[in-house]
């Protein structure tokens, strides 16, 4: 693979844009690979199995076209016409849960197969009940290009949702669950804070949560 010079990178110049829907694939193959070794997923899917990468890569690409069929927040970072990295975000009182979108989950179930699916709507529903807020965003999926890993392009797009959130005067925050260490110490970097630990197809993670700035 060429990798891509982030030195090279003029950070103030990306723009953190809403996506489009021809952006979808760039997206997914992006989010593909930051979720590949994801330990929940991992487990969910079957990564010692035949066919993992092509089930991941579905149930990606299923979550995005039902984030985008539904209205929720699609943001992307991009040099020029290049997306670097891109986030999933929930909206608050939006109703969006992967248990509400029956035309998601009768593909994810064709996809990935009904245990599969059960899993992740049991997951999806554990994490948002162990929310500290009743009206919040959520970061449901967040990844950086692989070539542009390091390079603070996962700032940008946390202090993107950051204005959103900070735009909408329901939300009291935005939330997050990380189940890989390092992603934990990123969005602690971030001002994020640890509020509970959980538990989801035998995998620990945490719950974490940046509390809404108040009104300028």
């Amino acid at each position: 693979m060429r990798q891509f010079p982030t030195s090279a990178l003029d950070l103030s110049a990306l723009k953190a844009i809403h996506l489009d829907i021809d952006d979808l694939n760039v997206a997914a193959s992006i989010l593909y690979n930051a979720y590949f070794d994801d330990p929940v997923l991992s487990q969910i899917f079957h990564s010692e199995t035949e066919g993992y990468d092509s089930r991941l890569r579905s149930a990606i690409r299923e979550e995005l076209h039902a984030f985008w069929d539904s209205g929720q927040t699609l943001i992307g970072l991009f040099d020029d016409n290049r997306m670097l990295a891109v986030t999933c975000v929930a909206e608050p009182g939006a109703g969006f849960t992967p248990g509400k979108m029956w035309h998601w989950r009768v593909k994810m179930m064709l996809t990935a197969g009904l245990f599969s699916t059960r899993q992740l709507i049991e997951k999806e529903e554990k994490v948002l009940a162990a929310m500290p807020a009743n009206h919040f965003h959520m970061i449901v999926l967040i990844g950086v290009h692989p070539d542009c890993q390091h390079a603070g392009l996962g700032h940008i797009l946390t202090g993107a949702v950051d204005s959103i959130v900070e735009n909408h005067p329901d939300s009291e925050g935005v939330g997050v669950f990380a189940t890989i260490p390092a992603y934990e110490a990123f969005f602690l970097s971030c001002d994020f804070k640890p509020v509970k630990s959980l538990e989801i197809a035998s995998i620990s993670g945490t719950i974490l949560f940046k509390n809404r700035q108040a009104d300028s």
